[in-house]
């Protein structure tokens, strides 16, 4: 991870890394925070036994930072779902997306590594000494455990957006159901409306006395029929 990493899928380089008996090198193009925790661990006065001691410090390094990411984004899903549980849910799905973007790039990138590492326990070279392997053992299962908890996320991310996404295609059948109830409500006196306003001859009541509010009261039964049919059929959804 970049040293301003800002929990961006863009904020993840690559580190190259080369261990022998006596020296140590890596090779990166941008500063990485794991990196920069060595070399203050150094600074203070760590000390280093061996260069795959060095490694097993830059993976738990790495690990410490994963783990540092995995709370951050538990706290922002976390906050999502106290929202979406109160009916305050002001949070995008594009912003779950990004953060399951990151872990989904962040695990494809990682996974191979614990394995690796886990073939090289196996048949370490003849120079490593046996604490170090150990060392490098619990590191590298620190490592996995945080590969594990990004997993368990992306599921709790998955879900959250499934939950978004119903909740949201509910709000749009109620907007729907309420502009059909509308139109259903607006269909007799519109269609009473076109019949009586045509300029034929014939026009029932057109010479009644009471031609005006018989046609109201023929519009307000068709309407108050119809709401009521509408009206049943959502009581009954």
């Amino acid at each position: 991870m970049r040293f301003d990493f800002s929990f961006e899928p863009s904020d993840i380089s690559t580190l190259w890394i080369n261990v022998d008996k006596h020296l140590v090198v890596t090779a990166r193009r941008q500063t990485l925070r794991s990196i920069d925790r060595l070399r203050t661990a150094v600074k203070n006065g760590a000390s280093l036994r061996s260069t795959v001691e060095l490694l097993e410090h830059l993976l738990r390094d790495q690990a410490e930072v994963l783990v540092g990411i995995v709370r951050g984004v538990t706290g922002r899903i976390d906050d999502v779902e106290d929202q979406l549980l109160t009916g305050r849910l002001d949070t995008k799905r594009a912003k779950l997306g990004r953060m399951r973007r990151l872990l989904v790039r962040l695990q494809r990138l990682l996974a191979p590594e614990p394995a690796a590492l886990f073939r090289l326990l196996q048949h370490p070279p003849q120079w490593t000494q046996e604490q170090d392997v150990q060392q490098l053992r619990e590191a590298t299962e620190e490592f996995s455990v945080a590969l594990r908890d990004m997993a368990a996320l992306q599921e709790r991310i998955k879900l959250l957006q499934e939950e978004i996404a119903a909740e949201v295609n509910e709000e749009n059948n109620k907007s729907l159901f309420v502009l059909t109830v509308v139109t259903v409500l607006a269909l007799p006196i519109n269609i009473i409306a076109g019949l009586l306003g045509m300029n034929v001859g014939g026009v029932p009541l057109a010479e009644h006395k009471h031609g005006f509010w018989i046609v109201v009261g023929i519009v307000v039964t068709f309407t108050a029929a119809a709401g009521y049919f509408a009206l049943r059929r959502q009581r009954d959804d």
